[in-house]
Parts: C-alpha cells; sequence; structure tokens
C-alpha cells in the first residue's frame, strides 16, 4: 500500500493535536504588500535577498531587507542565480551558462545545455547534468560533468533517467537514477570523482526530495508510490549506507547537520506546525506553531540555523521568526 488515506489522516490527525498543544512562534513581517516570494538568506544570516522591479521599486534587480526588517536596498543591479556562499553569479542559456565571480567580475562559460549548476562546499568546484532531450526520460542517458572553477569539464558518470543532486564534499557527489535503462529502479549512490568509488545506498522505484546535510553526512529523501516496504521518509548516512525511517511526513530543511526540521502534514486549514528531528539523539521535538500557514513550500532556514523565514498564507508577506534551541 503507497500513502493511503488511513495513513495520511493518522498523521495529519497527530499533527492537529501537536498543534493544539504548541507554543505560538512570534513572527515579524520584514516585507509587505505582499512581497516577495523566494527570497534567501544570505551566507551571514542577517538579511535576506528577493528578485524586485517596477512598479513597486524603481529598477528591477536583487534586493535586499535585513532580517529584523527596515529599508530595502538594491544588492545588485542584474538578475542571476546566486551561489549558496554568495561568490558567483550563475547565468544559465540553452547552451552555455555563464558563471560569474562577483568579487572581480571574471567569467568564465560551461556547456551546460541550460542545466542547473551544483556547486561544491568551496565553490570551487560545480558538477551538472546534460540529458538527452528526446525519447521516454527513464532510457535518456544523462552525463554527469565536473569542472574546476575557470576549468574544463570532465564527465564522471553516465546514468539513464537521473542525476547529479549534489555534493557532499569536495570529492564525492551524490547520484541517483538507472545504471541499466529500462530497468524498473533506480539507484542512489555516491560517488568519490577522484578515484571513482562507489557506495550504494538503496534503489527504488524513484527517491524524492533528495537534501544532503550541510556536512555531507546524512542525505534525507522520501520514497512514494513503490511497495509498502519502500515507501516513507528517511535519512541516511552517507558513509556507511545505514538507514532510518521516520514517523513524520512532510516540507523538511536542514537546521545545520544534526537537525532536520519539519512542516509535517496537515489538516485543511490548521496552522502549521514545526518538528525537530535530532539525528544525534534520534528523537523529535515540537518546536512551536506559526499560528499561519507556509504559502507554496515558500520557507528557509538561516544559515546559522537560529531564524526561520516564509511567505505567509495569511497575509502574503515575507515574515522571520527566531528558532527555539
Amino acid at each position: 500500500m503507497v500513502w493511503g488515506l488511513s495513513s495520511l489522516g493518522l498523521i495529519a490527525g497527530l499533527t492537529f493535536a501537536l498543534a493544539q498543544n504548541a507554543p505560538t512562534l512570534k513572527s515579524k513581517p520584514v516585507l509587505n504588500g505582499q512581497c516577495c516570494p523566494g527570497a534567501i538568506w544570505t551566507p551571514d544570516s542577517r538579511a535576506l535577498l528577493f528578485l524586485d522591479g517596477p512598479p513597486v521599486r524603481a529598477a528591477t534587480g536583487i534586493y535586499q531587507v535585513a532580517a529584523s526588517g527596515g529599508t530595502v536596498t538594491r544588492r545588485f543591479s542584474s538578475v542571476f542565480f546566486p551561489s549558496p556562499k554568495l561568490l558567483w553569479a550563475v547565468r544559465p542559456g540553452t547552451a552555455q551558462t555563464v558563471l560569474e565571480r562577483l568579487s572581480d567580475g571574471r567569467k568564465f562559460t560551461l556547456p551546460t545545455a541550460g542545466a542547473d549548476v551544483q556547486w561544491s562546499p568551496s565553490e570551487q568546484q560545480v558538477a551538472y547534468t546534460r540529458s538527452d532531450t528526446s525519447g521516454n526520460y527513464d532510457r535518456r542517458a544523462s552525463r554527469v560533468f565536473t569542472a574546476p572553477v575557470f576549468g574544463a569539464p570532465r564527465q564522471v558518470a553516465t546514468l539513464y533517467g537521473g542525476g547529479v543532486s549534489g555534493w557532499l564534499d569536495e570529492r564525492r557527489l551524490l547520484l541517483n537514477g538507472k545504471t541499466v535503462p529500462g530497468t524498473r529502479d533506480r539507484q542512489l549512490w555516491t560517488q568519490d570523482t577522484k578515484s571513482g568509488k562507489k557506495v550504494n545506498l538503496g534503489q527504488a522505484l524513484s527517491f524524492r526530495g533528495l537534501s544532503a546535510s550541510p556536512d555531507g553526512r546524512w542525505v534525507a529523501y522520501y520514497v512514494a508510490f513503490d511497495s509498502a516496504s519502500r515507501n516513507g521518509m528517511f535519512v541516511q548516512n552517507t558513509a556507511s549506507g545505514a538507514r532510518r525511517k521516520l514517523s513524520e511526513f512532510g516540507s523538511y530543511r536542514w537546521r545545520g547537520s544534526d537537525r532536520l526540521v519539519f512542516i509535517p502534514l496537515k489538516q485543511a486549514g490548521s496552522a502549521h506546525v514545526l518538528r525537530e528531528y535530532i539525528l544525534s539523539e534520534n528523537a523529535w521535538h515540537t518546536l512551536g506553531t506559526l499560528g499561519d500557514q507556509v504559502r507554496q513550500g515558500d520557507w528557509n532556514i538561516s544559515p546559522d540555523g537560529e531564524k526561520l523565514s516564509y511567505l505567509s498564507a495569511n497575509d502574503g508577506n515575507v515574515r522571520v521568526l527566531p528558532l527555539p534551541d
């Protein structure tokens, strides 16, 4: 059985009960006037960046507001995808992606064919997947490349119906896909880009929501629409392969490398609850309720793990709250 009505109802009922007993966390709007979806944290956790322009702002650009609210300033006059450490501007194209170092404007290009680039923790390496563009997706060849900044790309893997899900450290990639076209299951594995060593983490019809911890030691994901024994929410050690099935199901974000914050599946209309799973304790804690709902899964935890931002379903504004320890 997959996620059936009885299972979902049980989880939703538990979430409703938690909301009834949880303290309401106080949030503050830092952007109002129903602004702005897609806000992200700066690396120092002091501010949020967001895209805006006319008619609200005088010019299109990437703007910044402090985590406490206040004056909005334009941080960048051009539009791009910022790297996590805010060292690089990424401008994808249909053939080439241009990467610009923000400190000095030096640029290089990669033949990504429009694919997303994945940054290593140091942001001195990138990885990307180039896939065939025709035929059944599950049978399309996907070629994974890595490249040092300002260097030439090198192919490190070929798989089908998948690609690279991110870097775990400066050597290991997390890969997800079929090793042979036409097979039912996808594989999840790590691969050393220097030695080629692989560590198989498992197989399933598909792995969804893959998200590695900041230190690369763990990966969170869920499996759905597979057999009852495979379905569920999991965290898995990327070195040993040891896996834990979690009791919650919902939206999740890492809070440092030892804590995973969840907004569990809820009953319609009830406020969203924040729960936290601590890996080193193998224990759950309820942080509180938003007294609100997150709109369209738009929420993020600051890099220092101390604050949470979200787009409010109640008033449409970006709000920030301090997270309990």
